[in-house]
């Protein structure tokens, strides 16, 4: 199995000033995944937020349906370079989910259906930042885009906006995720071109 998807060649047009450096525009949705695609039922799927010892939360599809969700307009940058504008989602806000759990971590590990690992600064994933999305473009998520429930994290590269989210550890440390542990950089800003492990 590749672990490597091919990327994807194409230049930046000048007349849009919204693309990050390096990006250019594309009015595909390009699908690029670490391995095979998970194929989750709804009635067996789930998502837990845990501390590494200790769950949080739990929800199951129809406790998380039930709560209240929010339309996205996000644009969308892939390291590979291509830049999606305006893309359309519904999705539940990681506040309502972190809302009544206390903690102090400073990190969090979100985890995966097909085991895909990415860190983030827990700082990232609330003030309306973040969001794990059921819907794209007002059809059910299809599965090679992450359904039934991916997160979105549209201020950072895609690969930190997890497919098939399933799990999230709240960490004191950080702990490097699937590709970060393979030289893509720790954050991944793409406005810094935050691309790889010696990007600034």
């Amino acid at each position: 199995m590749s672990i490597i998807s091919t990327g994807f060649l194409g230049r930046r047009t000048p007349t849009d000033g919204k693309l990050p450096p390096g990006q250019y525009l594309t009015t595909d949705f390009p699908v690029l995944s670490a391995g095979p695609t998970p194929h989750v039922p709804v009635e067996k799927w789930e998502v837990l937020i845990d501390d590494g010892k200790n769950i949080l939360g739990r929800w199951d599809w129809k406790s998380f349906r039930n709560l209240a969700s929010e339309n996205i307009t996000a644009d969308l940058h892939c390291v590979t370079r291509w830049s999606k504008l305006g893309t359309s989602w519904e999705g539940v806000s990681l506040d309502a989910l972190l809302g009544d759990i206390q903690t102090d971590a400073a990190y969090a590990l979100v985890r995966s259906y097909g085991d895909y690992t990415t860190n983030l600064p827990l700082k990232d994933l609330i003030n309306k930042q973040a969001w794990i999305a059921f819907r794209f473009d007002g059809k059910d998520l299809e599965p090679e885009h992450g359904g039934p429930a991916r997160l979105l994290v549209p201020h950072l590269y895609l690969w930190k906006s997890a497919k098939w989210v399933r799990g999230i550890t709240l960490m004191q440390q950080d702990r490097a995720g699937f590709w970060e542990g393979l030289g893509y950089h720790n954050y991944g800003d793409p406005w810094r071109e935050q691309r790889y492990s010696d990007d600034k």
